[in-house]
């Protein structure tokens, strides 16, 4: 038979510890952007002087704590910082976002960072110097910009002028008078019927991807394709802009040589449009009839777009140049217009084959 002690008295019921919680967490000082891509962050050390703790209460004094030690470590852990404890400080290295960078946090001594600015400064402002001594003489930097000085609803007027050009009114481009008395071409997005470099740039592009896609669907597409559709696109508008180059010097066309280098290749790129809409067609299966149909509309509708946008440029009005044009020259310059014109088809034909 088993006897149990009743005198004796049971053990104090568990009690967990209440966990203190610090009165304030400072935030991490901010550093600049270190060169590996990563942010990297300093903690200041702990600055010496008095400091509030919070004593963990023990349930009962006559018996023994019941808490496991990572639980006792922690009420010595956390030391929050007092009302009267002073306010921790940022590190050194650390700098805020409206001040000056400290190169030290990369390793490397303000000086050397200093002077390798001013070489990158001195480097960057040489190779624009260049590009202005030497490009800058053949093609203007404010031509070029002239002719990207574009909007969104030129870019649709365009469009819708390059498909359908028949009943346009009128050709002729206009002409803005600058306060020095001198006149200019109006950019684009004034004039609908000024030539742009941004519409063949980005016809050029869906060109190429355009090509891409149709090979992919029938299943013979390759990496190289970008590239020798990009060189089969550039060398056409090369040899187009050759070609009316060419025939401009025969029959002594005058013209500035930078605004006519421009402006030619922008009539060049824009039968790109009609390409475009071709393959387009030729994507949706309409057959190879409808196909057919879709070809000779876009080339006659970029014919008849060059035969009037040219004009201006071959045969320009008695107003705007020093000599007049004799019936020989005017015939010339027709036949050589309209041979323009046709030979679209040529480089059309050769640009839907992808």
């Amino acid at each position: 038979m088993a006897y149990y002690n009743t005198n004796t008295r049971s053990p104090p019921p568990l009690q967990h510890p209440v966990p203190t919680h610090p009165a304030y967490i400072p935030e991490p000082p901010a550093t600049p952007m270190s060169p590996q891509g990563y942010q990297r962050y300093t903690s200041s050390p702990p600055v010496p002087g008095p400091a509030q703790t919070y004593a963990q209460p023990i349930p009962n004094a006559g018996h023994p704590s019941h808490m496991s030690p990572p639980y006792a470590a922690a009420g010595a852990y956390h030391q929050p910082l007092g009302p009267g404890s002073p306010p921790r400080q940022p590190h050194p290295s650390a700098v805020g976002p409206g001040g000056p960078v400290d190169f030290s946090a990369w390793g490397l001594d303000n000086a050397t960072a200093a002077f390798g600015m001013q070489l990158g400064q001195s480097a960057v402002a040489a190779g624009q110097e260049y590009v202005q001594k030497n490009l800058g003489g053949f093609i203007p930097i404010s031509m070029l910009k002239h002719h990207f000085n574009v909007s969104n609803s030129y870019v649709i007027k365009k469009l819708r002028l390059l498909l359908f050009p028949w009943r346009h009114r009128p050709w002729s481009r206009r002409v803005v008078r600058l306060e020095n008395g001198q006149s200019e071409w109006s950019p684009p997005r004034e004039d609908i019927n000024s030539p742009d470099l941004y519409i063949p740039l980005m016809a050029l592009v869906t060109y190429v991807l355009l090509a891409a896609l149709q090979s992919g669907l029938n299943s013979r597409f390759h990496p190289e394709i970008l590239g020798v559709t990009a060189s089969k696109a550039l060398g056409v508008v090369l040899v187009d802009f050759l070609f009316v180059k060419a025939g401009c010097y025969l029959l002594n066309i005058p013209g500035g040589l930078s605004s006519q280098v421009l402006d030619v290749l922008a009539y060049d790129g824009y039968k790109f449009v009609g390409v475009i809409v071709t393959l387009i067609a030729g994507l949706l299966r309409l057959g190879n009839t409808l196909y057919f149909l879709v070809f000779i509309y876009t080339f006659l509708a970029t014919a008849f777009f060059l035969l009037r946008s040219l004009r201006s440029m071959v045969l320009p009005d008695a107003s705007a140049t020093a000599a007049a044009v004799n019936p020989s020259q005017r015939s010339r310059r027709i036949t050589f217009l309209f041979l323009v014109a046709v030979s679209q088809i040529l480089y059309m034909g050769l640009l839907v084959r992808v």
